[in-house]
């Protein structure tokens, strides 16, 4: 699907890509870059083990029938399309976290809108890796010409919403049975957004 412009949310050809070195609070180096399908295995193995370290994500990494092959694909299709972004963080050729937007449609009533979701390493937790993924997906999806950018967030993960609060999303809703928690049950979830063109 082709970006859409600031003006007059027409569709334009030029793809989303992203490359950025940033410090982490530990003084080390990351790198937040488009995923490629060159990444299919690395990102597989990262979200998955991102999805086995807490209970705030939306699935299991028994649940995950994605193989190496089609995550590459996956990444390639993101890596060719103008109004959507996988991108990673990625330190000494390891993947530490994963995040991007997705349209959630193209109809004119709802081609302003975009999703986002990040997972991160539990290992690489407070170092600000998800600040900044976070920050790169709102600038990406600035840049595609989004209006509104939407997340869900489990209402326990209270370091993921003061993170979200202090980028401006705004909470808009709750769903008390958004997800069904094989540990806990019945999970809370947050529903937000951030207007980005004001």
């Amino acid at each position: 699907m082709p970006a859409l412009s600031q003006s007059g949310m027409k569709w334009k050809k030029s793809i989303m890509e992203y490359n950025k070195t940033i410090q982490l609070k530990d003084g080390r180096t990351c790198l937040l870059r488009n995923g490629t399908e060159a990444d299919g295995r690395a990102a597989l193995e990262n979200f998955n083990l991102a999805h086995a370290q807490t209970d705030f994500l939306l699935s299991y990494p028994d649940e995950s029938d994605m193989t190496a092959e089609q995550e590459a694909q996956f990444l390639k299709g993101k890596t060719e399309n103008a109004a959507e972004i996988e991108m990673l963080a990625e330190m000494d050729g390891r993947v530490l976290g994963l995040a991007g937007i997705e349209s959630l449609g193209r109809r004119e009533k709802t081609r302003h809108r975009a999703e986002f979701g990040i997972s991160i390493d539990q290992n690489y937790w407070g170092l600000g890796v998800g600040r900044a993924l976070t920050e790169a997906c709102i600038e990406c999806a600035k840049k595609a010409g989004y209006a509104q950018l939407e997340l869900s967030v489990v209402a326990d993960n209270h370091r993921a919403i003061a993170l979200y609060e202090s980028l401006g999303f705004v909470e808009y809703g709750r769903n008390p049975r958004g997800f069904r928690s094989r540990l806990s049950g019945w999970q809370e979830l947050v529903l937000m957004r951030l207007e980005l063109d004001d």
